[in-house]
């Protein structure tokens, strides 16, 4: 700890002598939590990041990996899951934004040494994303139908079909999805990072293990082909006559998988496990508890909820040019989810170290992790897309695999490679500009963060896209120029705001 540090820290102390007891006090038993309010910050903002990278490539292994296998049903297969994929991120936003709060208040009061408040704030959330589960879930489920139409999906084609089986399967394991969710920001905010990436894995392994067999049964299914085993996958078929679940089955093994995982994250929960503990008491709605989590989570739900209604609105305009520029744009937007993990997790792990430490008064060690974060990302970005360029067509055939050749295949692979060569670049400004959000939502700002999302998406991007693809005619193309544009224009609105200052009184002393 530098001397600035120091002097901050003892400072906080002398205003709150009992606070300060209680912040450097041992730990809870079991406690897993990673200290980010003490000594360097390098080690530890790694430590408490590079688990939620690794935990979030994992979640978008569940979508990759079923990508892949559908893929194995033709281009209407990869189609649907492209006008899927939109609607699924629009609700689970709305959950994931409450669920900020709960990482927002559990860091801020652990790091003012407030623990037993920590506790009861996980309870609260937990309560408040449960019965928002609910209702996400009963709503999606209803509309599923006509929101696909809504954003281009034709009624009665086998794109809609398929999309609305996938979509309402996902939607009835919405509530244990959501569990795990809050399980995931609870333990961030309280500085474990690694809990949630074990469950993540072992729920991913089995998502990988079922998805072939449950998409495409067992007649001439190539993981058979892979292990030299042909003979038994026709044994099996000959036995059972399983043909898989086709699309549906991709839905039925993500949500099989993900359910194992929740119910084991709040076993953990509620058991203490990891060091934060919800009791069922705490459980009961409080009125001022489930106003502060709604103050914070809302306007992160409404960033969230814009950010994925954007996405929404860009595939509705891209579905005007058909069923091929869909599945080429849907395979791009899961590759951008990949290539932005490295700055989603050390976004989450700033809004932790930012939290703990704006909690415990220690304002110029929380900027300084802002600063660190930034520099992580743009090295992390400038390695990864140098590694993506040279093999970026072969990275989009792997998603076309049942169509090999064909027109609408080769298109699918231009289309997406596009995207790697023109966007890669800007990723490393974009992963700044979510870096300065994870500080802005650390320190409790979450309308900030949301007022800069929204200029980013719904200000420069689609307006820039729409433009690319209506009035100059550059097709789908010309829609990552705009996408590129918008990520340089807007990192350096938002990181001049940053550097104001004025994002770092901490919520709890408000």
């Amino acid at each position: 700890m530098n001397d600035g540090e120091e002097g901050e820290r003892d400072e906080n102390a002398a205003r709150d002598p009992e606070t300060a007891r209680e912040r450097w006090a041992p730990t809870p038993p079991g406690d897993r939590s990673v200290n980010v309010t003490d000594g360097r910050l390098f080690v530890p903002l790694v430590v408490l990041s590079a688990p939620v990278v690794v935990a979030y490539t994992l979640d978008i292994v569940y979508y990759v990996v079923d990508l892949y296998w559908i893929g194995y049903l033709g281009t209407d297969a990869v189609a649907a899951m492209s006008y899927s994929w939109p609607i699924l991120f629009l609700f689970t936003s709305l959950g994931i934004g409450i669920t900020t709060a709960g990482t927002v208040l559990v860091a801020q009061n652990k790091g003012a040494g407030r623990l037993a408040r920590s506790h009861h704030v996980a309870g609260q959330t937990v309560s408040v994303v449960s019965v928002l589960s609910v209702a996400i879930a009963a709503l999606g489920y209803l509309l599923a139908p006509w929101m696909l139409a809504l954003i281009g999906a034709t009624p009665g084609s086998d794109p809609h079909t398929m999309a609305v089986s996938y979509t309402r399967i996902t939607f009835l394991g919405m509530v244990p999805i959501f569990w795990f969710f809050v399980f995931d920001a609870l333990s961030r905010g309280w500085g474990d990072t690694r809990t949630p990436l074990y469950l993540m894995a072992a729920s991913v392994g089995v998502n990988v293990v079922l998805d072939p067999f449950v998409i495409l049964g067992f007649a001439g299914n190539p993981v058979f082909a892979w292990f030299g085993v042909e003979a038994l996958g026709t044994t099996l078929y000959e036995r059972t006559g399983f043909d898989g679940y086709g699309i549906e089955g991709a839905a039925l093994a993500s949500v099989f998988s993900r359910t194992l995982a929740a119910l084991v994250a709040l076993s953990l929960l509620f058991s203490g496990a990891i060091g934060l503990r919800v009791d069922p008491s705490e459980l009961r709605p409080n009125r001022e508890s489930v106003a502060e989590i709604v103050e914070i989570g809302v306007p992160t739900s409404l960033e969230m909820g814009l950010r994925a209604s954007g996405v929404t609105v860009m595939t509705a305009i891209v579905a005007l040019e058909g069923d091929t520029a869909i599945a080429a744009y849907g395979i791009s937007e899961y590759l951008a989810a990949l290539l932005l993990v490295p700055a989603i997790g050390l976004a989450r792990g700033t809004e932790t170290v930012v939290g703990q430490n704006l909690g415990a008064g220690q304002t110029q060690r929380a900027k300084h992790a802002v600063y660190m974060s930034a520099a992580i990302v743009v090295t992390a970005f400038v390695v990864v897309v140098a590694a993506a360029y040279p093999v970026a067509e072969s990275i989009v055939g792997l998603f076309v695999s049942a169509e090999p050749g064909s027109n609408a295949a080769a298109e699918v692979v231009r289309i997406g490679s596009a995207f790697i060569w023109i966007i890669g670049p800007t990723y490393v400004f974009y992963g700044v500009f979510q870096v300065v959000l994870g500080a802005f939502r650390g320190s409790g700002h979450t309308r900030l963060a949301l007022a800069f999302a929204v200029m980013e998406l719904w200000a420069v991007r689609l307006p820039l896209s729409v433009a690319a693809l209506r009035w100059f005619d550059a097709g789908v193309v010309g829609i990552w120029y705009a996408f590129a544009a918008s990520y340089v224009l807007s990192t350096l609105v938002t990181a001049a705001w940053f550097l104001r200052g004025t994002w770092t009184t901490p919520v709890v002393d408000r």
